[in-house]
């Protein structure tokens, strides 16, 4: 079920307890996607968007609608007021941008931004190399080291959706490698955590699209109408590409990997 109102992101429930919001290009032209994920004791929103105007995208108003109308569909939640984290799936701009509009709010946590923080919120004792659990109530998110697109980077897997939630570290869109030795680090992470049974992986589903449905064609930066973009969700078998790919850069900066899903950058 897709929903959308005036300035709000476009909403897709992915199932009762999973909200899917995109920002609008209206309002920045990156539209990126942000994730926000029930629980019995607190929510989690994962990125806060590309823009700290209400007006131009009202995230804190959807948050609260969002939020209430989830309450009323679980009415055996009792905790007031109902606990919001709020995380990152890395810190550059267009994904933190919104956290103004949610500091300050009642029962909301905004998790900081650095490595530091991230480490110390999360308890990683061995990063990035350790998985972390984040227990929203009966509903347990597992935290994944993820630099190489940015040093503080993380990737959310759900045990529920079998949803690996990637951020920019892999998307249908450009692949920006800043540190490539833990760009690669994190992609093997990625693979053993796929490849453990216990785990369950359905799907990766990223913070942009940026290409088309024409293989290995991407929209230029700035495009503010994207009639045909590629699907969002990328089987789990991607990894082993993007892995392929990196294999085939020789560290020139600027060096690009073309394929049909994505494009590798090498961004340094």
């Amino acid at each position: 079920m897709t929903e959308q109102r005036a300035n709000e992101p476009e909403v897709t429930w992915l199932d009762p307890d999973t909200a899917q919001l995109r920002q609008p290009k209206s309002s920045h032209w990156e539209a990126p996607f942000l994730y926000l994920l029930f629980g019995r004791e607190r929510s989690l929103l994962i990125d806060t968007g590309a823009t700290s105007d209400e007006e131009q995208f009202a995230l804190r108003g959807t948050i609260e609608r969002l939020t209430s109308d989830w309450l009323r569909r679980n009415p055996v939640v009792f905790v007031r007021p109902y606990p919001l984290v709020v995380a990152h799936s890395h810190a550059h701009g267009d994904h933190i941008a919104g956290d103004a509009l949610l500091r300050g709010r009642p029962g909301t946590t905004v998790v900081g931004t650095s490595p530091a923080e991230v480490i110390g919120y999360f308890g990683f004792r061995s990063w990035p190399d350790e998985t972390v659990a984040l227990d929203l109530g009966r509903r347990v998110i597992d935290v994944i080291g993820g630099p190489g697109h940015e040093p503080s980077a993380v990737v959310f897997f759900d045990r529920r959706t079998g949803i690996l939630f990637t951020g920019d570290t892999v998307l249908p869109a450009h692949l920006y490698v800043r540190d490539l030795p833990q760009f690669r680090a994190t992609i093997e992470r990625l693979i053993r955590f796929r490849d453990d049974p216990t785990a369950a992986v359905n799907e990766l589903r990223g913070a942009h699209i940026e290409m088309s449905t024409n293989p290995g064609v991407a929209y230029p930066a700035g495009t503010l109408h994207q009639p045909d973009e590629a699907p969002l969700p990328l089987r789990p078998r991607i990894l082993d590409r993007v892995l392929a790919a990196l294999d085939e850069l020789t560290g020139a900066p600027g060096e690009r990997v073309v394929r049909r899903r994505f494009i590798v950058v090498l961004d340094r």
